[in-house]
């Protein structure tokens, strides 16, 4: 196993796409802060039907189908696939049996059915770990569906102040959200842009097929080379969904997330293989200290720059929080002049539903610790990271899209956090100390994912000119539709498959690999095994950043490095850089080359660029859906390849070469579509 498959099987931990709804003043003209000019799809003033009876049931299938495909195979093969386009264009596609049906509301029901995907994420990465712990012995429905369930529920509600701050007053990309609502817009009007969506639809499953189906060829090419006496890792991840993710986001945050992973695995890795000797293959090595050592420098990393965002954010959520009171306080006394696309839940609402939620989660606390004081800490605790690390999540989001948002990143460094105060309260002898952890980082695990699904929503929803609230109360139902099944779902699964190590009872048990990670942080938290150098140079690194960062924006500097983009970077693996950057530039020479041409061209170019990108991570996604399917049904990961059924891996080995070649084949065509030929020679 190459290094960079190793490390990417391992990082596979985040939720996908979605789709919610938000925005300001926009039945007019809104201007950001980065200059971009927005209207609404669908203006405020027009009113369209969005929770309707079929829209709502459509929703709640889906989401349970989502989440529990997605539950096994998360613990099969360490990943989920992205729900939101997919979802979007199954909706398009059974809305359009019925006579009526309209853009906001296949909006609403991809909303509801990608929460499902993105809560199995959180459940899967954390929960199982006390299974693996042996503090549960099975999965008890009322706990995991509550666990789930709440915790899902606070991270939508924890973004509700956050839109304002991440999505109208931000420049935040959210390529995927992007994608979503060009995606929903194209399949509602039709157009001379449908070729570029198809196009890239067809590319992108056609590689999905090829590397993750049938594997005519590797889902990376990487080689090992020696630095001296270090060894350091060269290569790359061959999807082209990453790399319409990198022109979607631009230059400036590709650079900055490669940067970040060159540092750990250029710089770092390098000087530890260099000063100890190891029995390991040279690729192993690579692959083992970066999943055990360096990766803690990307959690690290983000805990300080967690921080930090919400300190750069302090004044617009206070205004987010306040402005929803206000209006709430309007809206009672008959005199608000609120647009419906301002309309989000009122914030007397979010609290109360907050207590709603805090209080059966505490019970379960009590339970296990048989401690009200430790309970209440455990709480507060959950609150307090639920809340910072949602805000985190989103935010990261909106910089490389939901579907490469580290979540178990941020689940390391609650569970980490959460193990270092409960080490001081509980001492290092205490056995509930480690268990509690994962408590408290499972309900935060669930927060985060739907949090940066819920703000890939709000950002196509802002796009499509969508109601927040509608959207936000979908998001709600297709978190509780999801809960609701994940319990039997993981307790078929312990059954008949076990989970952890391989038995004899259960030879073929699904090995969790992000539960097993959280697992050894919180148990080498209490047992001195956790690598908290990393953890430190990481929060330096970060505070380098934050510095540097404000010293570009004292000197007015167009360039910025925003610390979060970095830490995402040096927690990722670089094989999945390398491809944005790719994506980057790409958009950074179509820029280029408009440069002498009217600014319509460019923002026309740009376009058909990203309806290119949205169908090649359309492709992607639903070729990886279609995919789960037999991987599922066969319990064997290699059900459809044609290495294993026809004996022929040594012979395949040289169709690596082919996929790096259709690769750069596509990377060719965006530019082309982009550049429209210099916008067909302008116009002859």
């Amino acid at each position: 196993m190459s290094p960079a498959r190793f490390a990417h099987t391992l990082s596979r931990d985040a939720p996908r796409v979605c789709i919610v709804a938000p925005t300001g003043e926009f039945s007019k003209m809104s201007s950001h802060p980065d200059g971009e000019t927005h209207k609404p799809y669908i203006p405020a003033d027009q009113i369209l039907p969005e929770i309707t009876f079929k829209a709502v049931v459509l929703g709640i299938v889906l989401s349970a189908v989502l989440a529990a495909a997605n539950a096994y195979l998360g613990l099969f093969a360490g990943m989920t696939v992205s729900a939101s386009i997919p979802a979007a264009v199954i909706s398009m596609g059974i809305l359009r049996l019925f006579k009526q049906s309209n853009i906001l509301e296949n909006n609403i029901v991809q909303t509801a059915a990608s929460a499902g995907e993105s809560l199995a994420a959180g459940v899967i990465f954390t929960m199982p770990a006390l299974i693996l712990m042996k503090t549960w012995d099975h999965f008890d429905y009322l706990q995991t569906t509550a666990i789930a369930g709440l915790g899902g529920i606070m991270g939508v509600l924890f973004t509700i102040p956050l839109r304002r701050a991440l999505i109208v007053e931000s420049p935040l990309k959210f390529p995927e959200g992007v994608a979503t609502a060009e995606v929903l817009k194209i399949g509602s009007t039709g157009g001379s842009g449908v070729r570029h969506v198809i196009t890239g639809g067809f590319f992108g499953g056609l590689f999905k097929l090829c590397a993750g189906g049938l594997r005519v060829w590797e889902e990376s090419a990487g080689i090992v080379a020696h630095l001296g006496k270090g060894l350091f890792f060269l290569g790359s991840n061959l999807s082209p969904a990453l790399i319409a993710v990198g022109f979607i986001v631009g230059l400036d945050i590709s650079i900055l997330m490669f940067l970040g992973g060159a540092f750990n695995w250029w710089i770092i890795i390098p000087y530890l293989t260099s000063t100890g000797d190891s029995l390991l293959p040279a690729h192993d090595l690579v692959g083992f200290l970066w999943s055990t050592q360096t990766r803690y420098l990307g959690v690290g990393a983000m805990v300080v720059g967690g921080l930090w965002a919400l300190v750069s954010m302090r004044h617009s959520l206070l205004s987010g929080v306040t402005s929803s009171i206000a209006a709430y306080k309007a809206a009672r006394a008959g005199t608000s002049s609120k647009v419906r696309t301002e309309d989000d839940i009122p914030m007397p609402i979010v609290a109360l539903a907050l207590v709603f939620c805090l209080v059966p989660l505490t019970l379960i606390f009590y339970k296990y610790t048989h401690s009200a004081g430790i309970a209440a800490f455990m709480a507060i605790m959950m609150t307090v990271a639920g809340f910072l690390f949602s805000a985190v999540a989103g935010y990261m989001a909106g910089l490389v899209g939901s579907s490469n948002n580290p979540i178990s990143g941020v689940t390391i460094a609650t569970i980490l956090t959460s193990s270092l105060l409960l080490l001081g309260l509980l001492g290092a002898d205490n056995p509930l100390g480690p268990p509690a952890a994962i408590f408290i980082g499972a309900v935060v695990c669930c927060a985060a994912a739907i949090a940066g699904d819920n703000m890939q929503d709000l950002k196509a929803g802002h796009i499509l000119g969508a109601t927040p609230r509608n959207q936000q109360i979908m998001q709600i139902v297709g978190v509780v539709a999801a809960a609701v099944v994940i319990a039997p779902i993981l307790s078929l699964i312990l059954a008949a498959y076990g989970i952890g190590e391989k038995t004899l009872e259960h030879p073929n048990a699904l090995s969790a690999p992000q539960a097993t990670l959280m697992m050894s942080v919180a148990t080498g938290v209490f047992g001195k095994g956790l690598p908290q150098m990393m953890v430190a140079i990481g929060a330096l690194l970060a505070a380098c950043v934050i510095g540097l960062d404000e010293w570009l924006k004292s000197r007015g500097s167009s360039f910025r490095t925003p610390v979060l983009a970095v830490a995402v970077g040096v927690y990722l693996p670089l094989e999945l850089e390398v491809p944005i950057l790719f994506g980057g530039l790409i958009a950074w020479a179509v820029t280029r080359a408009y440069a002498a041409l009217p600014e319509d061209d460019l923002e026309t170019g740009k376009r058909d660029g990203v309806l290119l990108c949205a169908g090649l991570i359309t492709g992607e996604a639903l070729v990886g859906i279609g995919l789960a399917v037999p991987i599922v049904m066969s319990g064997n990961a290699n059900v459809l390849s044609l290495q294993t059924l026809m004996g022929w891996t040594e012979a395949l080995k040289p169709l690596n070469l082919l996929g790096i070649a259709l690769l750069i084949g596509v990377m060719g065509m965006m530019y082309h579509i982009a550049l429209g030929a210099k916008r067909d020679a302008r116009k002859a």
